[in-house]
């Protein structure tokens, strides 16, 4: 039931937020939290660390404007076409690099991350370091406008919404438990008769897909896509996020990025103390809070928890003999 009255409760004051707050920054953060979230379903439920995810979440902001600039297909399948390009881009290097594991895997997927972006700074489409300007946001449906930021707003809630609760479903069905184990112990899961590289290249191209739909999302957001969403800089953003929030934690990731997003927003006129501020927390973070945000205060709840009922437990009367005779 307090489950319940909680997701009520944020229900309601996501609906009321654009109300009293800039909808842009709002859509914002709902967009990095659909990206970090993508990203710990990967680290923090897989084991398998990404120096390079920003290239789909780049790469499918390019290829959703390229689809509402060229054709009259409604935002919704075009940021669809986004996820599912960059679901596409997953398999390949997913396939390609699954092998290989810890510092490789990341080094390698740093190198087709640079790949990529060097791809698109040099192709026509992307408008190289000028970006891809002018991305209109098509009828919802066909029928609905959506031009406004403030109608715009739902539409990016509802698809946050749907990104999470598939996030929270696949962490929470069997073959989350499967990713859990393969994480922790990937020789034992091996001996049960799983095939290992072929769950992590499962939980790959998903992790790529949710990546890809909030690229997609921002480029309608902004109504631009730039080559920044392809960088290295944005894939270390969204560790800074998911290890703020907390590995292989559910709201975690949600924490994680609406602090960074917000703390940029408040840094932006202070120019590179923004970054200077994000490697102070990081290292604090690391240093003194290594399970993160949600992580932490989880474990001070399971901590008073359990220290309440110790003290609900009534005393053993052999014990108070014993330390009456003494």
């Amino acid at each position: 039931m307090s489950r319940v009255v909680l997701l009520a409760a944020v229900a309601v004051a996501a609906i009321a937020a654009p109300f009293y707050f800039y909808s842009v920054t709002l859509m914002t953060v709902m967009c990095f939290v659909v990206f970090a979230c993508s990203f710990n379903l990967l680290l923090g439920y897989t084991g398998l660390l990404c120096f390079g995810h920003a290239m789909f979440f780049g790469g499918a902001a390019y290829v959703t404007g390229l689809i509402l600039k060229t054709t009259p297909l409604s935002t919704e399948l075009a940021i669809l076409g986004g996820g599912a390009a960059a679901g596409l881009l997953g398999l390949v290097i997913g396939y390609l690099t699954m092998r290989r594991q810890g510092i490789q895997f990341a080094m390698i997927t740093l190198a087709f991350s640079q790949f990529i972006y060097f791809i698109f700074l040099q192709a026509e489409f992307t408008g190289g370091e000028d970006g891809m300007q002018a991305i209109p946001r098509n009828d919802l449906f066909g029928f609905v406008d959506i031009t406004s930021n403030f109608t715009f707003y739902y539409v990016v809630l509802a698809i946050t919404a749907l990104c999470v609760f598939i996030y929270y479903r696949v962490v929470h069905s069997p073959y989350g438990e499967v990713l859990k184990a393969v994480r922790d112990n990937q020789p034992r899961v091996e001996s049960l008769g799983f095939d290992p590289e072929k769950i992590k290249l499962v939980a790959f191209v998903i992790s790529a897909s949710m990546a890809g739909v909030a690229g997609g999302m921002k480029a309608t957001v902004y109504q631009f896509a730039t080559l920044t969403d392809a960088s290295w800089p944005v894939s270390g953003e969204v560790i800074l996020m998911t290890l703020l929030g907390g590995l292989g934690t559910l709201t975690g990731p949600v924490f994680g990025a609406g602090i960074i997003i917000m703390l940029n927003d408040y840094l932006a006129g202070f120019g590179e103390w923004a970054l200077v501020s994000q490697g102070v927390i990081l290292l604090i973070v690391i240093v003194f809070f290594r399970r993160g945000f949600v992580g932490e205060l989880s474990a001070l709840r399971r901590f008073l928890a359990n220290r309440s009922r110790k003290a609900e437990t009534p005393a053993d009367p052999s014990s108070e003999v014993v330390e009456a005779r003494s």
